[in-house]
């Protein structure tokens, strides 16, 4: 059979391979109501890669009624077209994950029924907006249930009006019921996009986020400070001199700055799938040398900036404090002098903090930790990973106190929280493959085991017989 040549036959091989690995096909489920309202069996919480592959791992094992919400309007779920500011994903071109095994989605076969073969030969990175555009259509050839311009908000316990519990969460477009929840908002799952508190205190017209809206057009002739030297760091740095910047001097604290990126060193099978199952020490071991190592930033990220001469990196030099100048400009405390710049941009990434999470406000207090579970050695202590949630094995949270939130266990979290626990489980394309249908597993064991009387019962009346006995062939004894 020969390979499809355009998008219209792609799509229909896509949706016979479908077809094709449906078993089973019974439908398990019974829908539920609470208060005669209906309840979702799953509502999925972001609509970016993550929430979009999750809804269609869900859909294959015929968990269909669900939902999958997102704040942004279309187009503009996770981060591809607002503050990802590479060119082209880190990734190599050929990986795959979202496709979840079905060589018709995966994103080589998208862009050859788009571009032909021979681009494909020729692509080194799949850029950015390619993949944006390849996501959403997978989510409409799959036909995941989304709805934009829907934001969530707190998180609270219900019960069906059969007695199983659920959740009710609030949102933009009013409340909703759901036996469970999936958290895959990215990198605020558990936490905020964190930079030092006394870069907060500035005036918002000196500085940002990398993780925030930034009109780099204002940043022409001007002086630019960023801080961090990962990859976001020096993708912010690129924009503002692409901008027409006067100046950009990256900061990096490490005398040495990374230049390895040890999650190339994690993409196996063995890591990926097994991680989790690994005693505390080890998972503790391994992800807190990754982190400790932190991300590091690609060659042609490196090549970007190396372009202007008014670029400077600053190794072995943090920030210690700031403040406004008397010219209105902001003044940086180092450990080498004061640098003054006209606009400031943290590279700082994220930090774990289920109290700054709108959805987890009814139960963050008692949401466990890494260090309500392990203690390190004193060698290895690190009060930033020790603040990750320790997740199950289905991904969901577990209670800090026991029975006093029991409700959490129907919350399960698929983004960057999930690191200490899962390895690149929930941030990373790479991992897809293995770490979805996990997700997906533990979501339907829970749905099950929820209401395992329901089923014993449904056995119990099943007498659809096969075939029908001729009496007259019947001997009585």
């Amino acid at each position: 059979m020969p390979a499809p040549s355009t998008l219209a036959a792609l799509e229909a091989d896509a949706r016979r391979d479908l077809d094709l690995i449906a078993h089973p096909r019974m439908e398990w489920l019974q829908p539920k109501t609470s208060g005669g309202a209906a309840v979702l069996d799953v509502l999925i919480v972001g609509g970016g890669q993550c929430g979009v592959v999750a809804g269609f791992a869900l859909m294959r094992d015929k968990v269909r009624n669900i939902l999958v919400i997102d704040r942004e309007p279309y187009g503009r779920e996770g981060p591809w077209q607002t503050y990802a500011r590479m060119h082209n994903l880190r990734s190599w071109k050929d990986q795959s994950g979202p496709d979840l095994g079905v060589p018709s989605l995966t994103y080589q076969a998208w862009h050859e029924a788009q571009f032909g073969a021979a681009s494909w030969v020729a692509l080194r990175y799949i850029p950015k907006e390619l993949w944006a555009d390849y996501l959403l259509w997978l989510r409409r050839v799959v036909g995941v249930p989304v709805r934009n311009g829907i934001a969530a908000g707190r998180i609270g316990p219900a019960r069906t009006d059969d007695g199983l519990p659920c959740l009710r969460i609030e949102t933009s477009a009013g409340p909703m019921l759901a036996r469970k929840v999936v958290l895959a908002t990215g990198q605020e799952g558990a936490g905020f996009w964190w930079m030092p508190d006394f870069v907060t205190a500035l005036p918002r017209d000196l500085r940002a986020h990398s993780a925030d809206p930034i009109d780099f057009t204002r940043l022409r002739g001007k002086v630019v400070a960023v801080l961090g030297a990962g990859a976001s760091a020096f993708d912010n740095a690129a924009m503002a001199l692409e901008a027409g910047a006067a100046e950009v001097h990256l900061f990096c604290r490490r005398a040495e700055p990374m230049v390895v990126q040890p999650y190339r060193w994690l993409t196996f099978a063995g890591f990926l799938r097994h991680i989790h199952e690994m005693p505390d020490e080890w998972r503790w071991r391994f992800m807190a040398h990754v982190l400790g190592l932190r991300e590091g930033f690609p060659p042609d990220t490196y090549a970007r900036v190396l372009r202007f001469p008014q670029f400077t990196m600053h190794v072995g030099r943090p920030w210690t404090g700031a403040r406004v100048g008397e010219d209105g400009r902001a003044i940086l405390s180092t450990a080498r002098g004061e640098v003054a710049a006209d606009f400031l941009i943290c590279g700082t990434g994220v930090r774990m903090d289920a109290t700054r999470v709108p959805e987890l406000a009814g139960c963050a207090h008692n949401i466990a930790s890494w260090a309500d579970r392990y203690t390190p050695p004193d060698a290895e202590a690190d009060a930033r990973l020790a603040a990750f949630p320790y997740l199950g094995a289905d991904y969901a949270f577990e209670e800090r106190v026991p029975d006093e939130t029991p409700w959490i266990r129907d919350i399960h979290l698929f983004g960057i929280g999930t690191t200490m626990s899962f390895g690149p489980a929930g941030a990373s394309i790479n991992a897809m493959g293995i770490a979805v249908p996990r997700l997906a597993a533990g979501v339907t064991r829970g749905l099950f085991e929820a209401d395992l009387p329901r089923y014993f019962e449904s056995l119990r009346a099943y007498d659809v017989a096969q075939v029908e006995l001729d009496p007259s062939r019947l001997a009585a004894e």
